[in-house]
């Protein structure tokens, strides 16, 4: 149906971006197992200062592939270290307590403050719907609904891809953990909840008809771009299926899987290499 080349792209993309969901887990942890204390709050504030060095630098580059690797990249640091360890320091000076089932942790208290940004969350994604036209599917189905597209300026971001690669990055993941975090309170729906199981099954479906849609898209940048809602999607189902006990998560428990993270590592490796290589014969043509 698509040429091969098209198809190579979209897969690569898909699996770049789905490789960095459970290793970016996975890093989380073993940060916590290697450093502790005020040491952890300097390694999570320098991964953060990194993450935005990356972003910034990214925004100068003319490649539209390395802007997007910036800004991705850029933006899981930033979020991982400013915003997740954030939270973690907090729940521990406050002494928030985990949510616990049966005797074990389902739900850490950093996950549990989340929550409490979603008047955050809706700031943001109001600027976004009624004051900004992007190349967001999301965003622009919702503004032709309201009637407002027309209305709407073009800016400079539109045009930074790097900044957008990194704003889609955080604003996917926390509008994915939030609707996460509710569902499984059970003052709204709880984990087992029919809605829930609907989420997940949603966001099933919902990232195979993206995927469908990224196997059509022959530009590496674009590709890593429309793969991150194509990935994340797809992970809160995974998320789900975790959470109820239908899926192991080995990503969680680093050191007890140290062969399958190292195998994840390389293959992510490996990708991106084949990511580079393509791009530079290409641009040798």
């Amino acid at each position: 149906m698509y040429p091969n080349k098209f198809k190579w792209i979209g897969v690569s993309a898909f699996f770049i971006v789905l490789l960095c969901m459970p290793l970016g887990h996975a890093a989380m942890i073993l940060m916590e197992h290697w450093f502790h204390g005020s040491t952890l709050n300097l390694m999570a504030f320098l991964l953060g200062l990194t993450g935005l060095f990356i972003t910034i630098g990214g925004s100068r580059m003319k490649s539209d592939s390395l802007a997007t690797f910036s800004g991705f990249f850029g933006g899981l640091f930033v979020w991982t270290g400013w915003v997740e360890f954030l939270y973690i320091y907090y729940a521990k000076k406050l002494h928030v307590s985990p949510l616990i089932e049966n005797g074990e942790v389902v739900t850490k208290p950093e996950y549990l403050l989340l929550m409490s940004s979603v008047g955050f969350w809706a700031i943001i994604m109001i600027f976004y719907i009624f004051r900004t036209r992007s190349a967001c599917s999301f965003y622009c189905w919702i503004q032709s609904q309201l009637g407002i597209e027309k209305k709407l300026s073009t800016t400079q971001l539109t045009t930074n891809k790097s900044m957008i690669t990194f704003m889609e990055t955080n604003m996917l993941l926390w509008t994915c953990y939030l609707l996460l975090m509710f569902a499984y309170d059970e003052s709204f729906l709880g984990e087992r909840h029919p809605v829930t199981l609907c989420i997940a099954v949603g966001c099933l479906i919902w990232s195979v008809w993206l995927f469908v849609r990224l196997l059509r898209i022959n530009a590496m940048g674009r590709a890593i771009r429309y793969a991150l809602p194509t990935v994340i999607i797809f992970w809160t189902f995974v998320e789900v299926m975790g959470r109820i006990g239908l899926l192991k998560e080995i990503w969680v428990e680093p050191i007890a899987h140290k062969t399958e993270i190292i195998i994840m590592v390389l293959m992510l490796v490996i990708l991106i290499a084949g990511f580079m290589i393509h791009k530079r014969k290409k641009g040798a043509h």
